[in-house]
């Protein structure tokens, strides 16, 4: 008995030295919360998912900025699975990576402060959705800060995967002007860091 309970302590030890346990709890559970939700038809939808800041998640008494992050994955793996891009994925043998965030902290969320994370796609091209992520207190309604975030899509697109979930082609929204900005800043970084790696193939040679 007692051997048996070694080797399940060493193990469970194993696996918190070697994975984000708890990270892959909280998906689990998220998943299963929103696989019970009502579904979202409107894949452009702003939906809202709760939290709040605890022990774990601070430095300082305030929400570590790498948690917003965190908090942000939890809240689109929500988001996939109501409006169905995950179920239209599977179907397309299709995955998707983030290919691109940034984050402005406008004031800390504190210890014990309840928020809510506001996500939603707000634009798409031939190769990425770019989705837009608010966290606003539930203290005063404040947007404490806000994201953008580009999620590329492997072996399909945003366009397949919307005419499977909609059966119809849907057309793209205007791309509001901020938006516009950062692709731009990302399209610039992306060829300067091409430009780059051709410099450092040359030195090689």
């Amino acid at each position: 008995m007692e051997d048996t309970l070694l080797w399940i302590v060493g193990v469970l030890l194993l696996l918190f030295c070697s994975l984000d346990v708890w990270y892959y709890l909280r998906v689990v559970v998220v998943l299963i919360r929103a696989w019970f939700l009502s579904p979202v038809f409107d894949i452009t939808a702003e939906q809202t998912a709760s939290g709040r800041v605890v022990l774990h998640d601070v430095d300082l008494c305030h929400m570590n900025n790498a948690r917003y992050l965190r908090e942000c994955d939890f809240a689109r793996f929500s988001l996939y699975t109501r409006n169905g891009v995950f179920k239209a994925l599977r179907a397309l043998g299709a995955t998707m990576v983030v290919g691109a965030t940034t984050i402005r902290y406008r004031r800390p969320l504190c210890v014990g402060e309840a928020f809510e994370i506001h996500s939603r796609i707000v634009i798409w091209d031939e190769k990425s959705f770019y989705l837009e992520q608010r966290f606003v207190s539930c203290k005063d309604g404040m947007v404490s800060a806000v994201m953008f975030c580009k999620q590329n899509v492997l072996r399909s697109s945003p366009d397949k995967i919307l005419q499977y979930l909609c059966k119809r082609k849907v057309e793209v929204p205007e791309f509001p002007e901020d938006l516009q900005h950062w692709i731009k800043f990302i399209s610039a970084s992306s060829k300067a860091l091409r430009g780059e790696s051709q410099l450092d193939d040359k030195k090689s040679e």
